[in-house]
């Protein structure tokens, strides 16, 4: 069945920039989001992916790529506990 949704201009741009991201399809990730919504459904994020989104797998730009992950993960930890 084919829905016409008009979405506000940032949405649109985000989910664009997403489907980019996780190389998915607009269709595929509007679905998934709907089916979590409307059925209870979650789906639980991996390992991999949650440090993914936290910045600690990839690089930085403008630095190479293992440069400042150290960094990273102990600012990660103070912030998180607090130190």
């Amino acid at each position: 069945m084919t829905t016409t949704v008009r979405l506000p201009r940032r949405v649109e741009q985000a989910l664009a920039t997403y489907c980019v991201e996780a190389k998915r399809t607009k269709s595929e990730v509007i679905v998934e989001l709907l089916e979590q919504r409307f059925m209870g459904t979650q789906t639980e994020r991996t390992p991999y992916e949650l440090a993914q989104e936290a910045g600690f797998i990839g690089c930085v730009a403008g630095k190479p790529a293992a440069g400042g992950t150290k960094e990273r993960v102990a600012a990660a930890i103070r912030k998180k506990h607090g130190k």
